[in-house]
C-alpha cells in the first residue's frame, strides 16, 4: 500500500500540480476524487435547488504588520479581517483568479498574493485593489511566497524566482529546477535557500554555490521509504530545518540539510500540511488534526479541542494574535494554543466551480 501511494504521487507530479490542488484531492485538502466528484456532481434532484452557502476553502493566511489578516480561498478570492476574524470581508479587486494558494506581506505593506492560474498579484491598499506582478514568470502557478528582509520569492511550476521590486520582473534564482513544482521555501540566516519540490526532495542554494543542489542524503521515514515531496518548511532560531511532507511525516535536519532524521513516529496522521515554531515547541497541522511537541517529536499533544474540521489546509500563528487555521471550511482561532473557535462570518460562500473550468 506505500509504494502504491509513492507511485500515485509521481503520477501527480507529472500533471504539474493539476491533480495537488490544495483542498481538492486527498494529498492537497484531505479529499478523495470520489468524494471531490460527488460533491461537484450533484444529483438531477438537487440541480434545481439554490447551492448551500458555507464558509469558503481557506488555502492560505497571512498577518500583515498592522494586524490586517488575509485569507486566500480557493475559489472565491481574498478576504481580510481587521479584528482578528470576528468579521472578515470580501476584497480582491483585480485578482483575476479567485484560486488563491499563497499568501505573502511585506514591510512596506505590500500585500501579495500567488494564484493557481493567474500568477502573482499584489495589493498597496490593504487589499481593496489588485496588480498582476508576473513579467518574467515562465509558468503562473504560485504554490509559495517568501518575504525576507527586502526581498521576495516565488516558489512556482517552473522552480524558484526572486521579485526585483525596482523593475517589477521576475528572475530564476538559479539553474537546477527547470519544470519543478516547488511548494515550500524557506531561507537560512547565511542567505542559503531551501526550496521545497514536488518530486526532487529538498533542495538548497547558498551564496557560494552555481546552482541549486539536492540533498543526497534523503529523508527517510520509519517505514524506510524516501520522502521526495515536500509540502511545508520551516527553520528555527537555531537554524534547524523542519520538512513537512505529503504523506511523510515531519523531519528535522541540524546541519544545513545535509542530514534529516524523522520526527514524528508517534504523530497520529503523516500529511503535514503547516509548521509553526511556537512556545519552545513545534506545532503542526495535519490532514487530521493540529498537534504539538515540546520534545523533538517522541510525544505529540492533540490540540483539536473546538475543531469542527480537522482537515487542515494552512496553520499560522504570530505571538499575541494566537494561532489560525484555514481549513475547507473556513477558518478557526486559537487564543490559548490549546483550543479553537470558528471565526467565518463575512467567509460564507457559495460552491465555488472546479478549477479546470476557470477561465
Amino acid at each position: 500500500m506505500r509504494h502504491e501511494a509513492v507511485k500515485t504521487q509521481q503520477i501527480r507530479a507529472v500533471m504539474s500540480g493539476l491533480l495537488m490542488w490544495s483542498g481538492l484531492l486527498g494529498s492537497a485538502g484531505g479529499e478523495t476524487l470520489q468524494s471531490f466528484d460527488q460533491r461537484r456532481m450533484p444529483s438531477p434532484l438537487m440541480i434545481s435547488e439554490r447551492p448551500e452557502q458555507s464558509a469558503a476553502s481557506v488555502q492560505a493566511l497571512v498577518i500583515a504588520g498592522n494586524g490586517v489578516i488575509y485569507a486566500g480561498s480557493f475559489g472565491h478570492g481574498i478576504f481580510r479581517t481587521l479584528d482578528r476574524g470576528t468579521t472578515w470581508i470580501r476584497v480582491g479587486e483585480g485578482v483575476t483568479d479567485p484560486f488563491i494558494l499563497s499568501l505573502a506581506s511585506t514591510k512596506d505593506g505590500a500585500i501579495y498574493a500567488g494564484t493557481f492560474r493567474g500568477g502573482v498579484f499584489r495589493s498597496r491598499d490593504e487589499g481593496v485593489t489588485w496588480q498582476p506582478v508576473n513579467a518574467g514568470l515562465k509558468r503562473l502557478e504560485i504554490k509559495a511566497l517568501l518575504v525576507e528582509d527586502c526581498e521576495l520569492f516565488a516558489g512556482t511550476g517552473d522552480g524558484v524566482y526572486r521579485l526585483n521590486a525596482s523593475e517589477d520582473h521576475w528572475t530564476s534564482v538559479t539553474t537546477g529546477l527547470d519544470d519543478i513544482l516547488v511548494h515550500a521555501l524557506v531561507r537560512a540566516v547565511d542567505g542559503t535557500l531551501f526550496a521545497g519540490t514536488s518530486g526532487k526532495g529538498i533542495v538548497r542554494f547558498s551564496p557560494r554555490s552555481t546552482g541549486w543542489v539536492r540533498m543526497q542524503h534523503g529523508l527517510k521515514d520509519h517505514e524506510g521509504m524516501i520522502e521526495n515531496f515536500i509540502r511545508v518548511l520551516a527553520i528555527d532560531q537555531d537554524q534547524s530545518i523542519f520538512a513537512g511532507t505529503f504523506d511523510g511525516g515531519v523531519f528535522r535536519s541540524v546541519d544545513g540539510g545535509l542530514t534529516w532524521r524523522s520526527i514524528s513516529r508517534a504523530l497520529p496522521n503523516d500529511s503535514i500540511r503547516g509548521i509553526v515554531l511556537r512556545d519552545q515547541g513545534l506545532v503542526v497541522a495535519t490532514g487530521n488534526g493540529i498537534f504539538k511537541t515540546v520534545d523533538k517529536g517522541t510525544r505529540w499533544i492533540p490540540l483539536n479541542k473546538g475543531l469542527t474540521n480537522l482537515a487542515i489546509q494552512v496553520l499560522i500563528g504570530s505571538g499575541e494574535k494566537g494561532l489560525y487555521a484555514g481549513t475547507s471550511s473556513g477558518v478557526f482561532r486559537s487564543d490559548d494554543g490549546l483550543s479553537w473557535v470558528a471565526v467565518n462570518q463575512g467567509l460564507e460562500a457559495e460552491m465555488a466551480p472546479p478549477p479546470f473550468l476557470f477561465r
